[in-house]
C-alpha cells in the first residue's frame, strides 16, 4: 500500500518505539504521542490516515480521546490497542468511536494489515494536505522531502515536525508555548533554551543560503514563517 501518515498514542515508550520503528521500515510516516492530551492534540491538526490508540493512556484515556475526536468531526479511522480483549471490552471501544480493536499481546504483521484495511475504508472528502509550500520553499509530508528553490534540505526529525508545523500555520505568529505543546508534547515551559537552538539550526538550513529570509522572529510573541514582499 502507498505510504501512510500514521498517529500512534501509547504510552509505554519501548511499545511505542517498536511500532514507530516498524511502521517507518515499512514506508509510513509516523508521529507518536505519550498520553492523551498530546496525542488528541495532534489527531486535531488532522492529516493522519490512521490514529493507532492506547485504551489505558494517562491524562485523557483512549475512549475518551476517541469520543472527543467524535465530538469534533473527527473521521480519521482509529484502531484500538489494549491489554484488555474481552468481548464487552471490544463493544466498549467500538461504541466509543473506534473503527477496530486489537488486543495485546498481538502481531505486527496483523496490525499492519489492520491499519491498512482501514486506511482503504477512509470516507472519501476533501483530501488532506500533504504538501506545503511557501514561497519557493516545499514540504512534503509523505516522502518527507524539504526543498527551496528545487535544491533539498536535510532536515533531523524534530526539525522537520518543527518546519512542518510552521508551514501548517504560515502567515501566523506561532508561540513558544505552540511549539512547546506541538513539537515536544511538554504542556509548560520549561525555561530550556531547546526552541532557540532548533529554531537557530533551522534558520540557516532554510535562510542561510538564499536572498530572502522566510523565518522570522516576532519579538516578545514568537515566530513566523511567511514570504516577505519584495
Amino acid at each position: 500500500m502507498s505510504n501512510m501518515r500514521i498517529l500512534i498514542i501509547e504510552d509505554d515508550r519501548d511499545a511505542a518505539a517498536y511500532l514507530v520503528k516498524a511502521f517507518r521500515e515499512a514506508g509510513h510516516a509516523v508521529d507518536h504521542a505519550a498520553d492523551g492530551v498530546s496525542g488528541y492534540d495532534l489527531a486535531q491538526e488532522g492529516g493522519y490516515d490512521v490514529a493507532i490508540v492506547d485504551r489505558m493512556l494517562p491524562k485523557m484515556d483512549g475512549l475518551s480521546l476517541i469520543g472527543a475526536l467524535r465530538a469534533q468531526g473527527g473521521e480519521t479511522p482509529v484502531l484500538i490497542l489494549s491489554a484488555l480483549g474481552q468481548v464487552d471490552d471490544r463493544v466498549k471501544g467500538l461504541r466509543a468511536g473506534g473503527d477496530d480493536y486489537l488486543a495485546k499481546p498481538y502481531s505486527f504483521s496483523e496490525l499492519l494489515a489492520r491499519v491498512e484495511a482501514l486506511a482503504r475504508r477512509r470516507p472519501k472528502g476533501a483530501p488532506e494536505e500533504t504538501t506545503f509550500q511557501v514561497g519557493d520553499l516545499r514540504l512534503d509530508r509523505l516522502s518527507r522531502k524539504v526543498t527551496r528553490a528545487s535544491e533539498e534540505i536535510a532536515l533531523q526529525p524534530r526539525e522537520f515536525r518543527l518546519l512542518e508545523y510552521l508551514m501548517q500555520n504560515a502567515g501566523k505568529v506561532v508561540t513558544r508555548t505552540m511549539l512547546l505543546e506541538h513539537v515536544w508534547d511538554y504542556h509548560f515551559d520549561p525555561q530550556t533554551n531547546v526552541i532557540d537552538v532548533h529554531m537557530s539550526r533551522l534558520r540557516a538550513k532554510l535562510d542561510r543560503d538564499f536572498d530572502a529570509p522566510l523565518l522570522h522572529t516576532v519579538r516578545g510573541a514568537g515566530y513566523v514563517l511567511r514570504e516577505d514582499p519584495r
